[in-house]
């Protein structure tokens, strides 16, 4: 398969390693230097577009792929990529984005909504939440943060949403974002009661396991269209 990368750092070049094992082609790489390469040959020969970047510029690149028939893997957060949807059906784009694809994280996202049907039925216990990163990841509750929380909101009746300022907001969930040396990603869940409390961690040890997802994602898009994520591949 044939990948262009938009987005070089520390992911990007991670990404590009375990492509390159997996026995596939890296044919274009973009970052902010090279912009125009959106326009070269190479870049459209490329199957899919595997994009890391940053929210203000994530919907330009993804549009910029639509424009040359490249389908899109990204992992951009801190926007709203659902708002996409309609777009990409309609005019038989493809589009995988995910807030998160390590394996683990999402066996943790699945585990996060069962647990929280159960703790539905005991309102004695409160819901919190806290993630930690490193100090160069620019949003912050992370993205893994917000998909974690939506799916203690859509399964807890008790909590009408998240919060950053829990003092403001009692029916909110609270979140707390710390951001800490280089640390991949830590993300708690806790239901605390009076009498004890529930906790569940997950915790990266690189960013490898991230990469691998988005190129097994990357993989999953061959011959498909539409607005994709981790569920269509993992069916959790």
């Amino acid at each position: 398969m044939k990948i262009a990368l938009i987005g070089y750092g520390k992911m990007g070049q991670t990404i590009e390693r375990i492509a390159k094992d997996r026995g596939h082609e890296i044919v274009s790489i973009i970052d902010i230097k090279n912009l125009e390469d959106f326009n070269s040959a190479a870049f459209k020969s490329a199957d899919v577009a595997i994009e890391f970047t940053r929210p203000d510029v994530v919907l330009s690149n993804v549009r910029k792929c639509f424009s040359v028939g490249v389908r899109v893997v990204s992992g951009t957060t801190g926007w709203k990529a659902a708002d996409l949807k309609d777009e990409v059906e309609k005019n038989g784009y493809t589009l995988f984005w995910s807030s998160n694809y390590s394996l683990g994280v999402n066996a943790f996202i699945a585990l996060n909504k069962y647990l929280a049907k159960i703790m539905n039925q005991l309102d004695a216990y409160t819901p919190s939440m806290t993630e930690t990163h490193h100090v160069h990841k620019l949003d912050a509750p992370s993205g893994t943060a917000i998909t974690l929380a939506e799916g203690i909101i859509e399964n807890v009746d008790r909590v009408n949403g998240w919060t950053l300022t829990p003092d403001l907001q009692k029916d909110k969930m609270p979140i707390s974002s710390i951001r800490r040396h280089e640390v991949p990603g830590i993300h708690t869940i806790c239901y605390d009661s009076e009498d004890d409390y529930i906790e569940i961690t997950h915790s990266a040890r690189s960013r490898r396991g991230l990469a691998l997802g988005a190129v097994l994602a990357a993989e999953f898009t061959c011959g498909k269209k539409g607005f994709l994520g981790m569920d269509d591949m993992l069916k959790f």
